[in-house]
């Protein structure tokens, strides 16, 4: 069951519907619907890393995205039925635990609950300099909420220099025709690369000058600290969980979403790249898979 949104139903009913309490004495739950699970099994921890987005903060710009009047309506009708089951859901979670104080503050803010933080594990021994191929890096999905229109328009006054993005889009009206549109409008000096291994984007960290993340609001950014654990700088709007991890001036800078202000810092960067090297695989390591065991076992009965 693949389309949208009888596959959240469906997994929404899924987790609701298993029962494991004869099998184990603690429950982790993870990802957007596991919560459901947490009715029957307790003790219990839900760890957070975004929250159904669709029902809270990008609510209103997921509705207006949709082109067909009958697509908004229906998605109006579901997100307010389900974001109600969502909440009372929630209720029967024990312990939250967020992967960044952003997203911790905002479960408070929408759903009323306090939250710990643990950052998210990044295998940081996967990824190491392979020197400066001189192109810059975007990995992200091809998502409205990516803003990967203000990467494009930035590098297109920048013909000098060159920019891979990594990144697929799902099915649907949400994903889909912006993806589409993304694609028509690549400059010269962008290539897209819609699907390669994990090993292949380890290598284009390795080689590349260094990061452009603009997506609105990121929970934590998974692609900023794997690309500062190989050594290179991050270009990130001052917004989300970037905030927490880039350390502006020092691994590389925090931005407006400007396209004036990703030029400028793109420049800056590429005046001398190699000094951020250290201070950003430094900063990567405090968000190694180490810290984050260290983290969830202290949460432990």
């Amino acid at each position: 069951m693949k389309a949208e949104p009888l596959r959240q139903i469906q997994a929404a009913y899924k987790f609701s519907a298993c029962n494991f309490r004869r099998q184990y004495d603690f429950f982790i739950l993870s990802g957007n619907w596991a919560h459901y699970a947490s009715r029957r099994h307790h003790p219990n921890l839900y760890y957070d890393h975004a929250h159904v987005r669709v029902f809270y903060d990008l609510r209103d710009e997921t509705i207006r995205s949709l082109k067909s009047p009958l697509s908004r309506l229906a998605a109006r009708a579901w997100i307010g039925l389900h974001s109600r089951l969502d909440r009372r859901s929630i209720a029967h979670v024990d312990r939250v635990v967020a992967n960044s104080e952003f997203t911790a503050g905002r479960f408070k803010k929408y759903l009323g609950r306090d939250s710990v933080v643990v950052y998210p594990p990044v295998d940081t021994a996967k990824f190491h300099y392979a020197g400066d191929d001189g192109y810059w890096l975007s990995v992200n999905r091809l998502f409205p909420e990516k803003r990967i229109e203000l990467q494009l328009e930035a590098f297109a006054r920048m013909p000098d220099e060159r920019l891979v993005i990594v990144g697929g889009s799902d099915r649907g009206d949400y994903s889909n025709s912006y993806a589409s549109d993304i694609k028509s409008k690549l400059p010269p000096n962008v290539k897209l690369l819609s699907s390669i291994s994990e090993e292949e984007l380890a290598g284009y960290y390795g080689h590349c000058r260094g990061l452009i993340a603009t997506s609105k609001d990121e929970p934590f950014g998974m692609s900023a600290v794997e690309a500062m654990a190989s050594g290179k700088p991050v270009v990130a709007v001052r917004e989300g969980g970037y905030v927490e991890t880039v350390i502006d001036g020092v691994t590389g800078y925090l931005v407006d979403a400007d396209i004036g202000e990703i030029v400028r810092a793109v420049k800056e960067v590429s005046r001398d790249p190699l000094k951020y090297k250290y201070r950003c695989i430094e900063q990567a390591g405090k968000y190694d898979v180490g810290r984050f065991l260290e983290g969830m076992k202290a949460l432990l009965p």
